[in-house]
């Protein structure tokens, strides 16, 4: 391909999720490797030859010699905040992997970079690895609900136990479901994506009441078990449930409306389509017992054949290249961030979260965490 339809990418972080990036653009016509940057030397020195690009193993060094159009940051989480705001000083695009940030301040920090940037650069891009919504029964489901076929909504809930984990993977290393180290447990490394997809349904809850078990199942200092209660101004209710304790788990999202109830589970999509407004039944039925009459329809959605990460990167691309609208704008980001941020501070201060969140309660609540857990380390190795 013609290289000015093309874009050079650098890859920030060859974890299992950065090595799965590097295939990806090398799969993908409109985009080009560029380099590979990672702590570990000689993973990135290996891979760099494999590649046939050039390794570097700090990002600053990398932004420096800037031969590249934009960044993929596939490091730790706590790392994507000053990679990006380094990366958009620079001028560079950016598309990270999920979450976004940890907390929501670190994600308003990201995002004034951006717009800082963009007085420089107005087609500057902020792209988030959200790519769960480039896949046919999610996008599916998105339509079902702003096409107005489920009316008004009453209640959307997501049970979502199928995260088991033994301690051995939390044992893999010393970073792992640590404060210091991830910035929480199941709420921001295995959920981000349902996080994410809930908003994208139903937008973000007015109040959240969460509760949470710290190293319920393993021993860890994060959350590893949760129930969150949301509510909306417009009377619709929520409640996202979540663990990586369980085995069997549950995967089954359920979308109910005045029309009828979605339920998606073990890949099939069913609409139990009401022949009137529940609400208007409530109201005119004659009888005590008179449910409404409905049908069940299986709702065929389209899959997709090619990985939904290379869809992504290829989105970002032509977003740069061609003004694409994006798959995911990363200050969108902040949304299922805040979610999860507020649950956690609901079960921390014992009450109820008015969203949105109190952002520096939160980096307050997280900044003791680190602090306590490291005065217990201090005291375990005396």
């Amino acid at each position: 391909m013609d290289k000015k339809n093309q874009i050079r990418i650098a890859v920030i972080g060859i974890g299992s999720m950065g090595m799965d990036h590097l295939r990806s653009i090398a799969k993908t016509a409109n985009t080009e490797l560029a380099a590979i940057c990672d702590l570990d030397r000689e993973k990135a020195d290996r891979l760099a030859e494999e590649y046939a690009v050039k390794a570097f193993y700090d990002h600053k060094n990398l932004l420096e010699w800037g031969e590249f159009d934009g960044i993929l940051i596939a490091t730790p989480h706590y790392n994507h905040t000053v990679i990006a705001i380094d990366a958009f000083e620079k001028g560079f695009h950016v598309l990270t992997e999920k979450p976004v940030g940890v907390h929501a301040n670190d994600i308003k920090k990201m995002t004034s970079a951006w717009e800082r940037a963009k007085s420089k650069n107005p087609k500057i891009v902020f792209a988030a690895m959200f790519q769960m919504r480039t896949q046919g029964h999610w996008k599916k489901i998105k339509d079902l609900i702003d096409s107005g076929e489920l009316g008004k909504l009453v209640r959307t809930t997501w049970i979502i136990t199928d995260w088991f984990r033994t301690q051995s993977y939390y044992d893999n290393g010393d970073w792992r479901a640590t404060w210091k180290g991830e910035g929480g447990g199941v709420l921001l490394n295995q959920c981000p994506h349902q996080l994410d997809l809930y908003q994208w349904f139903v937008g973000v809850p007015d109040k959240i009441t969460g509760y949470a078990s710290i190293g319920k199942y393993h021993t860890i200092e994060v959350e590893d078990e949760v129930t969150g209660f949301f509510q909306y101004n417009n009377g619709m209710v929520g409640h996202f449930i979540t663990s990586t304790g369980e085995s069997p788990g549950t995967n089954r999202l359920e979308i109910v409306g005045e029309m009828g109830k979605i339920i998606f589970e073990n890949d099939t999509l069913t609409f139990f389509r009401n022949r009137k407004s529940m609400l208007d039944q409530l109201k005119e039925a004659a009888g005590g017992f008179e449910h409404c009459e409905n049908w069940k329809i299986d709702i065929p959605y389209q899959t997709n054949d090619d990985s939904a990460h290379r869809v992504v990167i290829e989105n970002f691309a032509n977003a740069i290249l061609h003004g694409d609208d994006l798959v995911a704008q990363a200050s969108e980001g902040i949304n299922s961030v805040a979610i999860g941020n507020a649950i956690m501070l609901s079960h921390f201060e014992g009450e109820t979260v008015n969203m949105p969140i109190n952002g520096d309660a939160y980096e307050k609540k997280l900044m003791d965490l680190m602090e306590i857990k490291g005065e217990n380390h201090e005291s375990t190795d005396h």
